[in-house]
C-alpha cells in the first residue's frame, strides 16, 4: 500500500500537542509535515517560533493543501465544530477528544461514510494502549464476553498514592495536579466522566452499539476516605476505578463505571500510578491483558502518531461489529455486589439491598456489603453527588450466566482482575 505524504493542520499545542510534536520529529522515514498549528492564547510563550502558529481556525480548515486535521484541544464543543467542518471539506481527521467522540459517536460514524473520509481516535480511549485497533482488527469476528480495566490515569495515580503511601485524597489529588496528571478542575476524571466516555467509545467497537453517555451509570472516587482504603488493605485488596462492558445474553450488553476491589492475584492489582490496563475475555482468544501509560503527553502523543501513520496508508475504521449487528440491546437490569460505606441509615435504605452478606456499624463509620441492581444505582445518580457515601463493586459475579459459555468460563470469569 502506498504511503501518502501528509500535510497536517494541528489544533492545540498543550501537553499532548507538544508530545506529538516530539514523537513526530523523532520518527524516521515518516512522510508528514505540520503545516500550521492553531492555538487560542495569543500571550502564551511557545517553545517553537511563532511563525508556526495561527489564531484563526480557518487558516487550516480552508487550506486545500492540508489533507489531515489533528485535533488536540480541550473544548469538546469547539472540537466537534472543527472536526465536522474538516470532514465536510473532505479532510481526514485524527482526534484525542473522548468527550466529543462519545457524545456525537453515531453522527460522526455516519459522516465518515457520507463524506468518504477517515476519523481515527485511538488516543481517546486508552492513551498509549491500542485497544480500539485491536477491537477493530483482532476481535472483529470474535465472540467477546466482556471488557474491563483501568482507563483513567489520574484516578489510578490518586488511588495508588492513597494505598501505597497513606496519603489523604486531597493530598494525592494535589500531587497528581502538580505532576500534570490531573487538571486544575479534576471533575471529569475523579467523578468518573472521563472513564465513561472512553467506555462508550470502546463499546461501539467491541459490540457495535453507539450508546449515549447518559445511558451509562458512572461513579467516581471523589468521596473516598482513608477508612475505605484501610478496609481494602485489611482484606488484601486495592481499589481501582474500573469501567466494565459485557454480555448479559446473546444479543444484550450492560456497562457501568465503578470503583472495584482488586485482589493481589489479579492483573489489574499491579497496574499503578498513571498506568492503564485492559482485560478482554473472549470465546476463542480467552483472556488477554493490555497495559501502558494512561496519562502524559508522550504516551498520548504516541497513540496520535499511530493514527497519523495509519491515515497515511488510507486506514479507516470499518465498525465491523456494528455491521454484523449481533448485539442489539442494552440493559441496566443487572445485579452487583457492592460495598457501601455510609453514615446515615436513610442513605443505606435508598439502595434497596436485595441481600446482605456483611454489615458493620461503628462510632465513626458504617458499611454494608450486599446485592443491588444497577438500575437502582442509575436511578440514584443525581442524589449520589450529595450523599456522604462511597460505593465499591466487590467483583463477585451475581447474575446467572445466560450465554453458552460452559462451566469452565463461568468459573474463570469470577476470577478476572
Amino acid at each position: 500500500m502506498t504511503q501518502e505524504k501528509l500535510r497536517i493542520g494541528l489544533f492545540g499545542y498543550g501537553c499532548v500537542g507538544q508530545g506529538l510534536h516530539d514523537v513526530l520529529n523523532s520518527s524516521k522515514g515518516f512522510k508528514a509535515d505540520i503545516v500550521k498549528i492553531c492555538v487560542k492564547d495569543r500571550t502564551k510563550m511557545r517553545r517553537i517560533p511563532m511563525t508556526n502558529f495561527t489564531f484563526d481556525k480557518n487558516d487550516i480548515l480552508n487550506d486545500s493543501s492540508i489533507n489531515l486535521v489533528v485535533e488536540l484541544i480541550d473544548d469538546a464543543d469547539e472540537a466537534f465544530n472543527i472536526v465536522t467542518t474538516a470532514m465536510r471539506s473532505g479532510k481526514n481527521v485524527v482526534t484525542a477528544n473522548k468527550m466529543m467522540v462519545a457524545k456525537h459517536f453515531k453522527e460522526l460514524v455516519e459522516m465518515q461514510s457520507k463524506y468518504k473520509v477517515s476519523l481515527l481516535y485511538e488516543a481517546s480511549a486508552g492513551a498509549s494502549i491500542p485497544i480500539i485497533r485491536n477491537l477493530e482488527e483482532y476481535y472483529d469476528n470474535e465472540l467477546l464476553y466482556s471488557l474491563r480495566g483501568i482507563l483513567n490515569g489520574t484516578t489510578n495515580y490518586i488511588l495508588t498514592k492513597m494505598h501505597n503511601e497513606g496519603l489523604p485524597y486531597a493530598e494525592a489529588l494535589k500531587e497528581a495536579q502538580e505532576k500534570g496528571f490531573a487538571e486544575s478542575d479534576p471533575t471529569l476524571d475523579v467523578e468518573g466522566w472521563d472513564a465513561k466516555y472512553k467506555l462508550c467509545i470502546i463499546t461501539g467497537h467491541a459490540y457495535g452499539l453507539f450508546l449515549e453517555p447518559e445511558q451509562v451509570f458512572h461513579y467516581g472516587i471523589n468521596t473516598i476516605s482513608k477508612f475505605d482504603i484501610q478496609y481494602a488493605k485489611e482484606k488484601g485488596f486495592k481499589i481501582k476505578l474500573v469501567p466494565f462492558v459485557g454480555k448479559t445474553n446473546e444479543n444484550t450488553i450492560t456497562s457501568f463505571v465503578l470503583p472495584r476491589f482488586i485482589s493481589s492475584d489479579k492483573y489489574l492489582y499491579n497496574v499503578d500510578n498513571e498506568y492503564n490496563g485492559v482485560i478482554t475475555e473472549a470465546a476463542f482468544a480467552d483472556k488477554q491483558f493490555f497495559s501502558g501509560k494512561g496519562a502524559g503527553g508522550h504516551a498520548t502523543g504516541s497513540a496520535v502518531l499511530s493514527d497519523i501513520s495509519a491515515n497515511s496508508y488510507g486506514y479507516r475504521y470499518e465498525y465491523k461489529k456494528f455491521q454484523q449487528g449481533t448485539v442489539s440491546k442494552y440493559t441496566r437490569d443487572f445485579k452487583l455486589e457492592v460495598y457501601l460505606r455510609y453514615n446515615d441509615e436513610k442513605d443505606k435504605e435508598l439502595f434497596g439491598f436485595e441481600e446482605v452478606s456483611e454489615y458493620f456499624s461503628g462510632r465513626f463509620y458504617k458499611y454494608v456489603i450486599g446485592v443491588v441492581n444497577l438500575e437502582r444505582l442509575y436511578s440514584l445518580r443525581e442524589q449520589l453527588r450529595n450523599l456522604d457515601v462511597f460505593i465499591v463493586n466487590t467483583g463477585r459475579k451475581i447474575n446467572p450466566p445466560t450465554l453458552q459459555m460452559g462451566v469452565e468460563h463461568k468459573e474463570r470469569d469470577q476470577n478476572l482482575g
